[in-house]
């Protein structure tokens, strides 16, 4: 390991188990099961966890909110369903920043365990990727799985709590100007198969990312534009307290040094949608190039769960399944609709608010939020 002295083992943060699993040696068969071999997490590990993402939360003070089968909106995640199986499917934020709060508070509150569909470059383990493998581990320890038909399906006959993104990498790689558009497939690919053993499909939306970073600038033609617009966005923040995302997969393109990294990593990761003429299909792999601003707040909405227990047949037809999957798709719009109008009702949207709050009523306490 990295930085590790001769006492690997005696080290703090080292933990022999943790390095098996998420090196996929321990297994029951002759390769290794994402979903027949999986532990849960040990009491270090989710700790560490924690612990690895607690500034995250800290700084933007999770407003969760979910939907009671009356239609009632709360504050808690006392709306959602207890026992599986339950399919999660909403809105990626950029780099999936939403993640680490939601999975924590779910398993926190609720004694939920969400198993998250991933792309499969977050499971291989290649020395040579151009990134350290080593900061996907996270979604190994959590029971990530690589996303595929066969994985939604044993997920769902197990009657997991199960996370889907259906506008996976394109929607969490997003170019400038298209926060909370909803990069989902034609075709209703989770409604049958949701059907077939009953889940309950739970929308959602989360909003905050833009209060973290802004877009302003348009394409890249050179690298001497590069340098003149880091410089005019790192003036820009110190001024008015706004960050950018100052180079989107657009931008690096017109850099012949980015342009090659983005090819070369877009390569390695595999496109999923190879073939997809629609935009969902543009899943190019690239880091965006940002500048954080001073924290805002993140809101996350879970819509009223949607029964499908009892309704397979009535789903096998094409017609009645497309109707279903775009009713799922627009209460998601519309749970991000909600959530982008509600937080300007928020006295607490803002850092400093929320600090003097805490400062005065104790670090502990939850801090509020506009009015439901």
């Amino acid at each position: 390991m990295k930085d590790s002295g001769q006492f690997l083992y005696f080290e703090d943060g080292v933990d022999l188990v943790t390095i098996i699993k998420c090196t996929c040696f321990y297994r029951r068969g002759k390769s290794h099961n994402h979903l027949s071999d999986y532990i849960m997490p040990t009491t270090f590990e989710l700790k560490q966890q924690i612990d690895d993402h607690k500034l995250l939360i800290d700084a933007t003070s999770p407003v969760m909110l979910s939907t009671l089968a009356n239609g009632k909106v709360v504050r808690s995640l006392e709306g959602l369903p207890s026992e599986g199986p339950v399919l999660y499917v909403g809105y990626h934020m950029l780099l999936g920043f939403e993640l680490a709060p939601m999975v924590s508070q779910l398993l926190k509150e609720r004694n939920i365990h969400l198993r998250g569909l991933a792309h499969p470059m977050l499971f291989v383990n290649n020395q040579d990727a151009l990134v350290d493998t080593q900061m996907f581990d996270k979604y190994k320890i959590m029971g990530g799985v690589p996303v595929s038909n066969f994985n939604i399906y044993k997920l769902l006959s197990l009657k997991s709590h199960v996370l889907l993104y259906p506008g996976g990498v394109r929607e969490a790689l997003h170019r400038k100007g298209e926060e909370y558009k909803l990069f989902w497939p034609e075709q209703p690919e989770f409604v049958r198969v949701a059907s077939k053993f009953g889940a309950k499909i739970v929308p959602f939306g989360v909003v905050g990312e833009d209060d973290i970073f802004d877009v302003r600038f348009s394409p890249l033609s050179s690298v001497n534009l590069l340098f003149s617009m880091l410089a005019r966005s790192i003036v820009s923040m110190i001024m008015d307290d706004e960050s950018q995302i100052v180079l989107d997969g657009n931008d690096q393109k017109n850099i012949p040094i980015l342009k090659d990294l983005m090819a070369e990593a877009t390569k390695q990761a595999g496109n999923l949608r190879e073939g997809d003429e629609s935009e969902l299909g543009n899943q190019d792999c690239y880091f965006p190039g940002l500048l954080p601003k001073i924290p805002g707040r993140f809101y996350y909405y879970f819509g009223k769960p949607i029964e499908t227990a009892g309704r397979e047949q009535e789903l096998k037809d094409k017609q009645k399944a497309q109707e279903f999957y775009l009713q799922v798709k627009s209460e998601v719009e519309e749970c991000i609709a909600y959530l982008k109008m509600k937080r300007e009702s928020d006295p607490y949207r803002n850092l400093l608010p929320r600090v003097l709050y805490q400062a005065s009523h104790g670090f502990s306490s939850e801090i509020p939020t506009f009015e439901l």
